[in-house]
């Protein structure tokens, strides 16, 4: 017979996948024609690493614009670690603007989140699925081809605002990284995913 205790942990972890499996739902989202992108870098970003990112994205999404860079929120820092907290970036990200807008937060701080196994589980990106807002850093990237796997990140979370969960397609740029960097396994959106994309105007 299970204890109480076991019962409520058990009741907690299910809660977590449930929520996570009703939360990509891109019925939630606004119009697709009345959806705006903004690039928002926050502070110490390299310009030539946004200007690549916001070119890159501009082909895929017209309707973008770029943001000078801004301080990250006192409230997001997490001194044990010297890290910022991603889910609380981008909570503060979706309060800036209306649900039509998409903030697509930059960084190059080590970010984290918190997981069902880990209080503090250090991530390359976040994103609310579906929502208005995301986050990616370049801190787990491989520097020597930082641009295109930056990019791959931040197409990855933007992906998630539009209601797509992770893909099962090893190739695609929506799998799950499962606490890695495959980006350099990723090639392009796979069918399912681009079709999906399609019909939220984006231009693929």
């Amino acid at each position: 017979m299970l204890n109480l205790k076991t019962m409520k942990t058990q009741f907690s972890i299910l809660l977590f996948f449930v929520v996570l499996n009703l939360g990509c739902n891109d019925s939630k989202l606004p119009k697709a024609s009345q959806m705006v992108y903004i690039l928002q870098p926050f502070e110490g970003m390299k310009k030539n690493e946004i200007n690549f990112i916001y070119n890159q994205l501009k082909i895929i999404l017209p309707n973008i614009h770029l943001n000078s860079e801004i301080p990250f929120p006192t409230s997001a820092y997490y001194s044990p670690r010297n890290r910022y907290r991603a889910d609380s970036l981008i909570h503060f990200l979706s309060k800036k603007h209306k649900r039509d807008t998409v903030l697509i937060g930059l960084t190059y701080k080590d970010i984290s989140t918190q997981n069902e196994q880990h209080k503090d589980w250090g991530v390359m990106g976040l994103a609310y699925c579906p929502g208005n807002a995301c986050i990616a850093s370049t801190y787990r990237l491989n520097k020597n081809n930082l641009y295109l796997q930056y990019y791959k990140v931040v197409i990855h979370e933007l992906a998630h605002t539009q209601g797509l969960p992770h893909c099962k397609n090893k190739w695609c740029y929506l799998r799950d990284a499962e606490g890695k960097n495959p980006t350099d396994e990723e090639k392009e959106f796979c069918t399912d995913c681009k079709n999906h994309l399609k019909k939220r105007n984006w231009k693929l």
